[in-house]
């Protein structure tokens, strides 16, 4: 059975992921300071600012490295370089979750997988940087898996939502800004497929369709809550701007495509009768 080793697996989408692939793989994950994972002996301790890797890929002894870290870009930058060196000469391959940020110096058009890369973002560049290093691979050995905005029943960002509705204070909103999006169990889906088909190259795992940032928060609120909110426009540039990454060379079959309306339904808290 191939044995999979998920970085930042006790994360929001780390987790989603090791959820989806535990009953068909032998999986495996690490987790940095997250309670209910210390008594699982699929998990390991991990916390790349102050040690390596090495100890837990001997245990593992892995197929598939997937990459879900957060956290200090120095140490992820170290970390990065010492599994792209562990790829180059083991049997081992690497799925490294990216961003659309590494697009978000562009402003006028959607991207696509084979797009020049360019950031002004300190989060970007870091994507890139790492981009770069798998790029140097045989493409066989790799995916860049470039993510958009990610939500989820209990994402970090949809639970701020849910906070300051209730609270009554208000979320910040982008009306000029042009995105597309995913669900945590979608994702999950996509790159399982990804993996079971053995897919290689660079993937866009977000939504077919496109929403302003704006309409599509004002969604969330609506489906989740079935009131108004209350928003901060803030507009970064008199002009529409897109951070937004659609797939020309490398679609997946039209069964795991998403749009934006399915992300809201799934994590709205109603059903289609209203019921909660």
């Amino acid at each position: 059975m191939k044995r999979i080793l998920i970085l930042g697996a006790s994360g929001f989408i780390g987790n989603t992921l090791y959820k989806e692939l535990h009953p068909y793989f032998d999986t495996y994950g690490t987790f940095h300071s997250a309670n209910g994972f210390q008594n699982n002996q699929h998990f390991f301790s991990f916390d790349h600012r102050k040690e390596g890797l090495e100890s837990i890929l001997k245990e593992v002894q892995p197929h598939l490295i997937v990459s879900a870290l957060r956290g200090e870009f120095n140490a992820q930058i170290e970390t990065y370089d010492f599994i792209v060196d562990h790829i180059k000469r083991s049997n081992c391959r690497f799925i490294f979750l990216s961003s659309a940020n590494v697009f978000d110096a562009f402003q006028h058009f959607p991207s696509y997988e084979y797009d020049k890369t360019l950031s002004e973002s300190v989060y970007g560049r870091l994507k890139i940087k790492t981009e770069n290093q798998l790029l140097r691979l045989s493409v066989g050995k790799y995916v860049i898996a470039r993510l958009p905005m990610i939500f989820g029943l209990n994402a970090p960002r949809t639970q701020a939502i849910d906070v300051a509705v209730k609270n009554k204070t208000s979320i910040e909103v982008f009306p000029n800004t042009i995105i597309n999006v995913n669900s945590d169990v979608r994702l999950a889906q996509q790159l399982h497929y990804i993996i079971n088909q053995q897919k290689t190259g660079i993937f866009h795992l977000g939504s077919t369709d496109l929403i302003s940032h704006f309409d599509f928060i004002k969604n969330v609120v609506e489906k989740r809550h079935r009131q108004s909110g209350i928003y901060k426009q803030v507009f970064t540039s008199n002009k529409i701007r897109y951070l937004a990454t659609l797939p020309k060379e490398n679609r997946l079959p039209s069964h795991l495509q998403t749009t934006y309306m399915d992300v809201l339904e799934d994590i709205s808290l109603y059903d289609e009768r209203g019921r909660s």
